[in-house]
Protein backbone atom coordinates (compact mmCIF):
# COMPACT_ATOMS: atom_id res chain seq x y z
CA UNK A 1 0.00 0.00 0.00
CA UNK A 2 1.38 3.45 -0.93
CA UNK A 3 1.73 6.31 1.52
CA UNK A 4 -1.26 8.14 -0.04
CA UNK A 5 -3.44 5.03 0.27
CA UNK A 6 -2.48 4.70 3.95
CA UNK A 7 -3.45 8.30 4.67
CA UNK A 8 -6.68 8.10 2.64
CA UNK A 9 -7.75 4.95 4.45
CA UNK A 10 -7.00 6.43 7.87
CA UNK A 11 -8.63 9.83 7.34
CA UNK A 12 -11.64 8.55 5.44
CA UNK A 13 -10.95 10.12 2.03
CA UNK A 14 -13.07 8.87 -0.88
CA UNK A 15 -11.22 6.09 -2.75
CA UNK A 16 -10.07 6.84 -6.28
CA UNK A 17 -11.49 4.89 -9.21
CA UNK A 18 -9.28 2.02 -10.33
CA UNK A 19 -9.13 -0.06 -13.47
CA UNK A 20 -9.64 -3.82 -13.52
CA UNK A 21 -5.92 -4.34 -13.67
CA UNK A 22 -5.29 -2.29 -10.53
CA UNK A 23 -5.99 -3.56 -6.99
CA UNK A 24 -8.76 -1.71 -5.18
CA UNK A 25 -7.84 0.39 -2.15
CA UNK A 26 -8.74 -1.21 1.19
CA UNK A 27 -11.94 0.02 2.87
CA UNK A 28 -11.75 2.78 5.47
CA UNK A 29 -11.71 1.58 9.08
CA UNK A 30 -14.99 1.30 10.98
CA UNK A 31 -15.89 4.47 12.96
CA UNK A 32 -15.71 2.64 16.30
CA UNK A 33 -12.24 1.23 15.61
CA UNK A 34 -11.01 4.57 14.32
CA UNK A 35 -12.40 6.43 17.34
CA UNK A 36 -10.80 3.97 19.73
CA UNK A 37 -7.42 4.40 18.05
CA UNK A 38 -7.80 8.20 17.72
CA UNK A 39 -9.48 9.74 20.79
CA UNK A 40 -9.13 13.27 19.39
CA UNK A 41 -11.12 12.42 16.26
CA UNK A 42 -14.30 13.86 17.81
CA UNK A 43 -12.72 17.28 18.21
CA UNK A 44 -14.15 19.96 15.88
CA UNK A 45 -10.67 20.85 14.56
CA UNK A 46 -10.07 17.23 13.57
CA UNK A 47 -13.39 16.92 11.77
CA UNK A 48 -13.05 20.27 10.02
CA UNK A 49 -9.51 19.55 8.92
CA UNK A 50 -10.36 16.14 7.51
CA UNK A 51 -13.91 16.46 6.17
CA UNK A 52 -14.09 15.51 2.45
CA UNK A 53 -14.94 18.24 -0.03
CA UNK A 54 -17.90 17.32 -2.34
CA UNK A 55 -16.72 16.59 -5.84
CA UNK A 56 -19.78 18.00 -7.68
CA UNK A 57 -19.83 21.52 -6.25
CA UNK A 58 -17.21 24.10 -5.38
CA UNK A 59 -17.72 26.04 -2.15
CA UNK A 60 -19.51 29.41 -2.54
CA UNK A 61 -17.73 32.63 -1.64
CA UNK A 62 -14.19 33.13 -0.48
CA UNK A 63 -12.60 30.11 1.14
CA UNK A 64 -11.98 30.50 4.87
CA UNK A 65 -8.38 30.27 6.00
CA UNK A 66 -7.24 26.71 6.65
CA UNK A 67 -7.00 25.78 10.26
CA UNK A 68 -3.80 24.24 11.51
CA UNK A 69 -4.03 20.67 12.74
CA UNK A 70 -3.80 19.89 16.40
CA UNK A 71 -0.61 18.53 17.93
CA UNK A 72 -1.79 14.90 18.14
CA UNK A 73 -2.91 14.97 14.51
CA UNK A 74 0.42 16.37 13.35
CA UNK A 75 2.25 13.73 15.38
CA UNK A 76 0.09 10.98 13.86
CA UNK A 77 0.71 12.26 10.33
CA UNK A 78 4.45 12.44 10.96
CA UNK A 79 4.45 8.87 12.26
CA UNK A 80 2.56 7.64 9.21
CA UNK A 81 4.94 9.44 6.89
CA UNK A 82 7.90 7.83 8.68
CA UNK A 83 6.35 4.37 8.40
CA UNK A 84 5.64 4.91 4.71
CA UNK A 85 9.21 6.12 4.09
CA UNK A 86 10.64 3.06 5.83
CA UNK A 87 8.36 0.80 3.79
CA UNK A 88 9.50 2.50 0.58
CA UNK A 89 13.16 2.11 1.62
CA UNK A 90 12.65 -1.59 2.35
CA UNK A 91 11.05 -2.07 -1.07
CA UNK A 92 13.97 -0.27 -2.73
CA UNK A 93 16.50 -2.50 -0.94
CA UNK A 94 14.63 -5.63 -2.00
CA UNK A 95 14.55 -4.39 -5.59
CA UNK A 96 18.30 -3.76 -5.49
CA UNK A 97 18.13 -0.01 -6.09
CA UNK A 98 20.00 1.19 -2.98
CA UNK A 99 23.47 0.52 -1.61
CA UNK A 100 23.85 -0.94 1.88
CA UNK A 101 26.87 -1.83 4.01
CA UNK A 102 27.49 -5.47 4.95
CA UNK A 103 30.22 -7.06 7.03
CA UNK A 104 32.46 -9.14 4.72
CA UNK A 105 32.22 -12.12 7.06
CA UNK A 106 28.52 -12.47 6.20
CA UNK A 107 29.14 -12.85 2.46
CA UNK A 108 29.85 -16.25 0.90
CA UNK A 109 31.31 -17.00 -2.52
CA UNK A 110 29.06 -17.75 -5.45
CA UNK A 111 28.13 -21.40 -5.85
CA UNK A 112 29.94 -21.22 -9.23
CA UNK A 113 33.57 -20.12 -8.87
CA UNK A 114 34.89 -17.85 -11.63
CA UNK A 115 38.37 -17.16 -10.27
CA UNK A 116 41.61 -19.05 -9.89
CA UNK A 117 43.19 -18.11 -6.56
CA UNK A 118 46.59 -16.45 -6.80
CA UNK A 119 48.55 -15.88 -3.61
CA UNK A 120 50.78 -13.42 -5.49
CA UNK A 121 47.96 -11.31 -6.97
CA UNK A 122 49.68 -7.92 -7.48
CA UNK A 123 46.41 -6.12 -8.16
CA UNK A 124 44.90 -6.91 -4.76
CA UNK A 125 47.46 -4.82 -2.83
CA UNK A 126 46.81 -1.87 -5.14
CA UNK A 127 43.05 -2.29 -4.66
CA UNK A 128 43.44 -2.34 -0.87
CA UNK A 129 45.40 0.92 -0.94
CA UNK A 130 42.85 2.51 -3.27
CA UNK A 131 39.96 1.58 -0.95
CA UNK A 132 41.97 2.75 2.06
CA UNK A 133 42.59 6.18 0.54
CA UNK A 134 39.43 6.83 -1.47
CA UNK A 135 36.86 4.35 -0.19
CA UNK A 136 35.02 1.71 -2.18
CA UNK A 137 33.80 3.51 -5.30
CA UNK A 138 31.89 0.66 -6.99
CA UNK A 139 29.47 -1.50 -4.94
CA UNK A 140 29.38 -5.26 -5.26
CA UNK A 141 26.27 -7.29 -6.10
CA UNK A 142 24.97 -9.91 -3.69
CA UNK A 143 21.79 -11.90 -3.18
CA UNK A 144 20.24 -13.18 0.06
CA UNK A 145 21.72 -16.60 0.79
CA UNK A 146 19.19 -19.26 -0.23
CA UNK A 147 19.98 -21.40 2.84
CA UNK A 148 20.73 -18.80 5.55
CA UNK A 149 18.66 -15.61 5.99
CA UNK A 150 21.53 -13.98 7.89
CA UNK A 151 24.05 -14.34 5.05
CA UNK A 152 24.55 -13.37 1.41
CA UNK A 153 26.08 -14.82 -1.76
CA UNK A 154 28.23 -12.67 -4.01
CA UNK A 155 27.49 -12.34 -7.72
CA UNK A 156 30.54 -10.17 -8.39
CA UNK A 157 33.02 -8.16 -6.35
CA UNK A 158 35.06 -10.90 -4.65
CA UNK A 159 38.30 -8.87 -4.70
CA UNK A 160 36.51 -5.85 -3.21
CA UNK A 161 35.31 -8.14 -0.40
CA UNK A 162 38.91 -9.25 0.17
CA UNK A 163 40.03 -5.63 0.33
CA UNK A 164 37.29 -4.72 2.83
CA UNK A 165 38.20 -7.76 4.92
CA UNK A 166 41.85 -6.71 5.06
CA UNK A 167 40.83 -3.19 6.05
CA UNK A 168 38.32 -4.46 8.67
CA UNK A 169 35.51 -2.37 7.24
CA UNK A 170 32.06 -3.16 5.79
CA UNK A 171 31.66 -3.59 2.06
CA UNK A 172 29.19 -1.50 0.06
CA UNK A 173 26.75 -3.76 -1.76
CA UNK A 174 23.56 -3.87 -3.78
CA UNK A 175 21.27 -6.63 -2.50
CA UNK A 176 19.05 -8.15 -5.17
CA UNK A 177 16.89 -11.31 -5.08
CA UNK A 178 18.41 -13.41 -7.88
CA UNK A 179 17.71 -16.92 -9.11
CA UNK A 180 20.64 -19.24 -9.77
CA UNK A 181 20.50 -18.46 -13.51
CA UNK A 182 20.26 -14.69 -12.89
CA UNK A 183 23.20 -14.88 -10.50
CA UNK A 184 25.57 -16.59 -12.94
CA UNK A 185 24.48 -14.35 -15.84
CA UNK A 186 25.18 -11.24 -13.72
CA UNK A 187 28.47 -12.82 -12.61
CA UNK A 188 29.55 -13.51 -16.18
CA UNK A 189 28.39 -10.16 -17.57
CA UNK A 190 30.35 -8.22 -14.96
CA UNK A 191 33.50 -10.20 -15.72
CA UNK A 192 32.98 -9.72 -19.45
CA UNK A 193 32.54 -5.95 -19.11
CA UNK A 194 35.54 -5.53 -16.79
CA UNK A 195 37.70 -7.82 -18.95
CA UNK A 196 39.71 -9.04 -15.97
CA UNK A 197 39.27 -12.80 -16.27
CA UNK A 198 42.07 -14.76 -17.89
CA UNK A 199 41.41 -17.34 -20.58
CA UNK A 200 41.70 -20.33 -18.25
CA UNK A 201 39.42 -18.70 -15.68
CA UNK A 202 36.77 -18.17 -18.34
CA UNK A 203 37.23 -21.75 -19.51
CA UNK A 204 36.72 -23.19 -16.02
CA UNK A 205 33.77 -20.85 -15.37
CA UNK A 206 32.08 -22.25 -18.50
CA UNK A 207 32.87 -25.84 -17.49
CA UNK A 208 31.48 -25.37 -13.97
CA UNK A 209 28.28 -23.87 -15.37
CA UNK A 210 27.82 -26.89 -17.65
CA UNK A 211 28.60 -29.34 -14.85
CA UNK A 212 26.02 -27.57 -12.69
CA UNK A 213 23.37 -28.33 -15.31
CA UNK A 214 22.83 -24.92 -16.89
CA UNK A 215 21.70 -25.08 -20.55
CA UNK A 216 24.05 -23.84 -23.24
CA UNK A 217 21.81 -20.81 -23.87
CA UNK A 218 22.27 -19.59 -20.30
CA UNK A 219 26.03 -20.24 -20.46
CA UNK A 220 26.48 -18.31 -23.73
CA UNK A 221 24.51 -15.41 -22.22
CA UNK A 222 26.70 -15.44 -19.11
CA UNK A 223 29.94 -15.76 -21.08
CA UNK A 224 29.07 -13.45 -23.98
CA UNK A 225 30.44 -15.95 -26.53
CA UNK A 226 29.09 -18.00 -29.41
CA UNK A 227 28.49 -21.74 -29.33
CA UNK A 228 31.77 -22.56 -31.11
CA UNK A 229 33.92 -20.50 -28.74
CA UNK A 230 32.04 -21.96 -25.78
CA UNK A 231 32.84 -25.50 -26.95
CA UNK A 232 36.54 -24.60 -27.20
CA UNK A 233 36.56 -23.10 -23.70
CA UNK A 234 34.97 -26.19 -22.19
CA UNK A 235 37.30 -28.50 -24.13
CA UNK A 236 40.40 -26.72 -22.81
CA UNK A 237 39.08 -26.76 -19.24
CA UNK A 238 38.42 -30.49 -19.47
CA UNK A 239 41.92 -31.19 -20.77
CA UNK A 240 44.01 -29.33 -18.16
CA UNK A 241 43.63 -30.83 -14.64
CA UNK A 242 42.27 -28.43 -12.05
CA UNK A 243 45.18 -29.04 -9.65
CA UNK A 244 47.64 -27.86 -12.30
CA UNK A 245 45.57 -24.73 -12.94
CA UNK A 246 45.54 -24.00 -9.20
CA UNK A 247 49.33 -24.40 -9.09
CA UNK A 248 49.84 -22.07 -12.07
CA UNK A 249 47.22 -19.47 -11.22
CA UNK A 250 45.25 -17.32 -13.70
CA UNK A 251 48.22 -16.62 -16.02
CA UNK A 252 46.56 -13.68 -17.84
CA UNK A 253 49.35 -13.49 -20.45
CA UNK A 254 48.63 -17.01 -21.74
CA UNK A 255 45.84 -17.30 -24.30
CA UNK A 256 44.04 -20.22 -25.89
CA UNK A 257 46.87 -21.50 -28.19
CA UNK A 258 49.42 -21.73 -25.37
CA UNK A 259 46.96 -23.40 -22.99
CA UNK A 260 46.12 -25.93 -25.70
CA UNK A 261 49.84 -26.54 -26.25
CA UNK A 262 50.33 -27.05 -22.51
CA UNK A 263 47.41 -29.48 -22.48
CA UNK A 264 49.06 -31.59 -25.18
CA UNK A 265 52.35 -31.64 -23.28
CA UNK A 266 50.58 -32.57 -20.05
CA UNK A 267 48.97 -35.58 -21.73
CA UNK A 268 52.37 -36.77 -22.98
CA UNK A 269 54.24 -36.19 -19.68
CA UNK A 270 54.56 -38.53 -16.73
CA UNK A 271 52.26 -37.50 -13.83
CA UNK A 272 54.98 -37.83 -11.20
CA UNK A 273 57.18 -35.45 -13.16
CA UNK A 274 54.44 -32.79 -13.21
CA UNK A 275 53.79 -33.28 -9.48
CA UNK A 276 57.46 -32.75 -8.73
CA UNK A 277 57.61 -29.58 -10.82
CA UNK A 278 54.59 -27.84 -9.25
CA UNK A 279 55.61 -28.89 -5.70
CA UNK A 280 58.99 -27.15 -6.01
CA UNK A 281 59.05 -24.06 -3.72
CA UNK A 282 61.00 -22.18 -6.40
CA UNK A 283 58.12 -22.79 -8.80
CA UNK A 284 55.48 -21.61 -6.32
CA UNK A 285 57.44 -18.41 -5.63
CA UNK A 286 57.26 -17.21 -9.23
CA UNK A 287 54.54 -14.84 -10.53
CA UNK A 288 51.66 -16.59 -12.24
CA UNK A 289 52.73 -15.87 -15.83
CA UNK A 290 56.25 -17.13 -15.09
CA UNK A 291 54.84 -20.30 -13.52
CA UNK A 292 52.95 -21.00 -16.72
CA UNK A 293 56.02 -20.39 -18.90
CA UNK A 294 58.22 -22.53 -16.63
CA UNK A 295 55.87 -25.51 -16.78
CA UNK A 296 55.37 -25.16 -20.52
CA UNK A 297 59.13 -25.12 -21.06
CA UNK A 298 59.82 -27.98 -18.63
CA UNK A 299 57.33 -30.24 -20.41
CA UNK A 300 58.67 -29.50 -23.90
CA UNK A 301 59.83 -32.64 -25.70
CA UNK A 302 63.61 -32.93 -26.08
CA UNK A 303 64.87 -31.52 -29.34
CA UNK A 304 65.93 -34.09 -31.90
CA UNK A 305 69.72 -34.14 -32.34
CA UNK A 306 70.81 -32.28 -35.43
CA UNK A 307 72.87 -34.33 -37.87
CA UNK A 308 76.49 -33.31 -38.30
CA UNK A 309 77.13 -31.02 -41.26
CA UNK A 310 78.39 -32.62 -44.45
CA UNK A 311 81.33 -31.29 -46.46
CA UNK A 312 81.62 -31.60 -50.25
CA UNK A 313 85.19 -31.60 -51.59
CA UNK A 314 86.64 -31.51 -55.08
CA UNK A 315 89.24 -33.93 -56.50
CA UNK A 316 91.98 -31.87 -54.90
CA UNK A 317 90.41 -32.31 -51.47
CA UNK A 318 89.30 -28.71 -51.11
CA UNK A 319 86.12 -28.27 -49.07
CA UNK A 320 84.09 -26.22 -51.55
CA UNK A 321 80.62 -26.63 -50.02
CA UNK A 322 79.02 -27.28 -46.62
CA UNK A 323 75.63 -29.04 -46.36
CA UNK A 324 73.47 -28.65 -43.18
CA UNK A 325 70.24 -30.61 -42.82
CA UNK A 326 67.31 -29.65 -40.63
CA UNK A 327 63.86 -31.20 -40.08
CA UNK A 328 62.38 -29.50 -43.14
CA UNK A 329 65.23 -27.81 -45.04
CA UNK A 330 68.74 -28.28 -46.40
CA UNK A 331 71.27 -25.43 -46.55
CA UNK A 332 74.22 -25.50 -48.95
CA UNK A 333 77.02 -22.98 -48.41
CA UNK A 334 79.77 -22.47 -51.00
CA UNK A 335 83.24 -21.27 -50.08
CA UNK A 336 83.57 -18.41 -52.52
CA UNK A 337 87.22 -17.88 -51.63
CA UNK A 338 88.28 -21.30 -52.88
CA UNK A 339 86.13 -21.36 -56.02
CA UNK A 340 84.86 -17.87 -56.95
CA UNK A 341 81.70 -17.90 -59.10
CA UNK A 342 80.70 -21.50 -58.34
CA UNK A 343 77.62 -20.45 -56.36
CA UNK A 344 76.37 -18.20 -59.20
CA UNK A 345 76.97 -21.00 -61.74
CA UNK A 346 74.86 -23.43 -59.72
CA UNK A 347 72.09 -20.84 -59.23
CA UNK A 348 71.93 -20.16 -62.97
CA UNK A 349 71.46 -23.86 -63.71
CA UNK A 350 68.87 -24.57 -61.02
CA UNK A 351 66.01 -24.67 -63.59
CA UNK A 352 67.88 -27.34 -65.59
CA UNK A 353 68.69 -29.29 -62.43
CA UNK A 354 65.04 -29.15 -61.31
CA UNK A 355 63.77 -30.30 -64.71
CA UNK A 356 66.20 -33.21 -64.79
CA UNK A 357 65.23 -34.17 -61.24
CA UNK A 358 61.52 -34.20 -62.05
CA UNK A 359 62.11 -36.11 -65.27
CA UNK A 360 64.02 -38.75 -63.37
CA UNK A 361 61.23 -39.08 -60.75
CA UNK A 362 58.58 -39.56 -63.42
CA UNK A 363 60.30 -42.58 -64.97
CA UNK A 364 59.06 -45.99 -63.84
Amino acid sequence: MSRKSNLDALFGARPAKVSASQPAAPPAPEPEAFAAANPDAAEPEFAAANAPVPEHKAPDGPRPPERSRSGPVRAMSSTLRGLAARADAAAEIEAGSVVVEIEPGRIDDSFIADRVADAHDPGLAALVESVRESGQQVPILVRPHPDDPERYQVAYGRRRIQAARQLARPVRAVVRPLSDAELVVAQGKENLERQDLSYIERAFFALRLEEHGFPRGTITAAMGVGKGDLSTLISVARTVPAEIVRAIGPAPAAGRPRWMLLAERIKAARPNRIAGLIADPAFAGKPTNERFAALLHALAPPAAPRPAPQVWSDEAGRNLARIERGPDRVAVTFDDRLEPGLADYVLDRLPEILAAYRAGRSRP
